[in-house]
C-alpha cells in the first residue's frame, strides 16, 4: 500500500517541482525589490551626519548632536538618538541603549533575507529532486511503452533534467541578492558602530570631567 502510494507520487513527474522552483523564484524577486527599497528609504543622509559630528569635534556639545540627530531619519539617526536620549545616565548607559537598538534595527533589515539564504541553499536539491521524479516516470514509461522505448525515455529524461537547471537558475541569483543584501546591512552597521564610538568617547571624556 505505502509503496503503490509512493509510486503513484513519484509518477506525478516534475511537472509539480518547475512549479514550486517558479514560485521561490517569484518570492525571491519580490522579497529583493521590498529589500532594496526598504533600504533605500530607511538610510539617514550620510552629509548631515558627518556635519553634525565635525561639529561635535570642532567644539559643539553633544546637546546640539542630540537636537541635530532627532531632526535627522532613517536607521543610523534613530540608533544614535537611541543613545544620546539616555546620556545622561552616563556612557555605559548610552553604550548599550546603542547595541540594544542595533540589535533591533538589524532585526528590521535582516527580514526575508532567510528566505533567500533557504531558496540560495535547497532550490538545487529541489531541482535533482524533480530530476529523478522525472527520471522514475521516463523508465516507468518505457515499461508499459515498449513500442515506443528510446523516444519515451530520451524524452522523458531531457524534460526531467530541466529541473536541475531551473533549480541552479532559481538558486544562484538567490545566494547572490543574499550576499549582496548581508554586505549592505553590515556596512549600514559597520558605519553606526564607528559614530557610536565616537559619541561614547566623548560621554566618557565629559563624565570624567564632570
Amino acid at each position: 500500500m505505502l509503496q503503490d502510494g509512493m509510486m503513484a507520487f513519484a509518477l506525478l513527474g516534475a511537472g509539480w517541482v518547475l512549479w514550486l522552483l517558479v514560485a521561490l523564484s517569484i518570492l525571491c524577486l519580490a522579497i529583493s525589490l521590498e529589500r532594496t527599497l526598504f533600504l533605500m528609504r530607511d538610510g539617514t543622509d550620510r552629509g548631515a551626519l558627518r556635519t553634525a559630528f565635525e561639529e561635535l569635534e570642532s567644539g559643539g556639545t553633544v546637546d546640539g548632536l542630540g537636537q541635530r540627530i532627532e531632526k535627522m531619519s532613517g536607521f543610523e539617526a534613530r540608533v544614535l538618538a537611541a543613545g544620546l536620549r539616555v546620556a545622561t545616565f552616563g556612557p555605559e548607559a548610552a553604550e548599550k541603549r546603542i547595541a540594544g537598538a542595533v540589535t533591533a534595527e538589524k532585526l528590521r533589515m535582516d527580514r526575508g533575507l532567510a528566505v533567500l539564504a533557504t531558496t540560495g541553499a535547497n532550490a538545487p536539491f529541489l531541482g535533482l529532486f524533480g530530476t529523478v521524479l522525472g527520471i522514475i516516470a521516463a523508465f516507468h514509461d518505457l515499461s508499459v511503452k515498449t513500442a515506443e522505448a528510446s523516444e519515451a525515455v530520451m524524452a522523458g529524461i531531457s524534460e526531467a533534467l530541466v529541473a536541475t537547471a531551473v533549480g541552479l537558475l532559481v538558486a544562484i541569483p538567490a545566494v547572490v541578492l543574499y550576499n549582496v543584501f548581508n554586505r549592505w546591512v553590515k556596512a549600514r552597521i559597520s558605519r553606526v558602530d564607528s559614530l557610536a564610538t565616537i559619541l561614547v568617547a566623548r560621554l566618557v571624556g565629559e563624565h570624567a570631567r564632570g
